[in-house]
């Protein structure tokens, strides 16, 4: 039986292919979550060796963009993250980038991987600046969200950082003070000259912009947590290997017009919108990553 998200997509294929001219690796996602179980793909049988009763159970696609086999996906990837997890207490942080730079990483996505770069060369110097000859090193995962609540692009990242580092000389040293001014300001020096690297002379002006629009860096979210990081972990992780909406979410699909509702960040308000299916398939598939592109990354 399909869901209301394969519905959609078997609704609007040939749209999707004329009409917004994906790229491959949206194709070949849309196309194994539309086929996921269907029998007429390939199946199991199973049988009772005391009855001889007989149960055909369908192959399933195990695609990034299917909410049934994504479920299962993040569940064992959220008790492999814990496992990895040292034993300490763990703060979980969110570095963003303004609105003007969202186009950039759009366009390119290689240029992803300089927000890991950042985020993690900005942790390890932070740690580093607490005593430089015992180089205390802490564990973190870093794992990218390209989206906000309302399904649009926005690239950022969630980490999850030890509140504590392990020495040349020391074992461990707890660290629960975590400078917020060094945090943004220099997650803002590091990604603008990274992407300047990337980029080119072009991107310069912009540059020279940035400074000036965000005096105050970058905001990153870096207060003390309040809970257990086992919930953090399956937070962070519920997007893996799924769409970026829960089928949970989407309250109606009438054939032409699509209505979800989502808790607006600012007040947690309930915000509920109605929009035309190929716009409501434009912004859920433009976050499916590149082949082989890696989400989550461990320090």
């Amino acid at each position: 039986m399909s869901n209301i998200l394969q519905n959609i997509f078997i609704d609007y294929y040939e749209h999707i292919l004329y009409e917004l001219h994906p790229r491959q690796t949206e194709i070949e996602n849309i196309s194994k979550m539309i086929h996921c179980g269907d029998p007429s793909y390939g199946g199991a049988f199973f049988a009772c060796p005391d009855c001889g009763k007989l149960k055909f159970v369908p192959f399933r696609c195990k695609s990034r963009f299917c909410p049934s086999c994504g479920n299962m996906y993040n569940q064992k990837r959220s008790f492999h993250m814990s496992c990895k997890l040292v034993n300490c207490v763990h703060r979980h942080c969110v570095f963003t980038i303004p609105e003007e730079l969202r186009i950039y990483f759009l366009n390119d996505r290689s240029l992803l991987n300089c927000l890991f770069h950042s985020v993690r060369d900005v942790v390890l110097r932070m740690f580093h600046k607490q005593n430089k000859a015992e180089l205390f090193t802490p564990g973190f995962i870093l794992v990218l969200h390209t989206f906000g609540r309302d399904l649009k692009w926005n690239p950022h990242i969630h980490a999850l950082i030890s509140e504590g580092g392990a020495g040349n000389h020391t074992v461990w040293r707890p660290c629960t003070h975590f400078d917020f001014r060094f945090l943004r300001n220099s997650f803002r020096k590091v990604l603008l000259d990274q992407l300047t690297n990337k980029i080119g002379k072009s991107f310069c002006k912009v540059k020279n912009e940035m400074y000036s629009k965000h005096a105050e860096g970058f905001y990153v979210r870096a207060k003390p947590n309040h809970c257990k990081p086992d919930v953090t972990i399956k937070y962070i992780s519920r997007y893996l290997g799924r769409p970026v909406i829960a089928t949970s979410r989407i309250d109606a699909y009438d054939g032409d017009n699509v209505t979800f509702h989502y808790t607006r960040h600012e007040d947690n308000q309930t915000i509920t919108e109605c929009i035309p299916a190929l716009d409501f398939i434009k912004r859920l598939i433009v976050h499916i990553p590149e082949k082989h592109f890696k989400m989550l990354r461990y320090y």
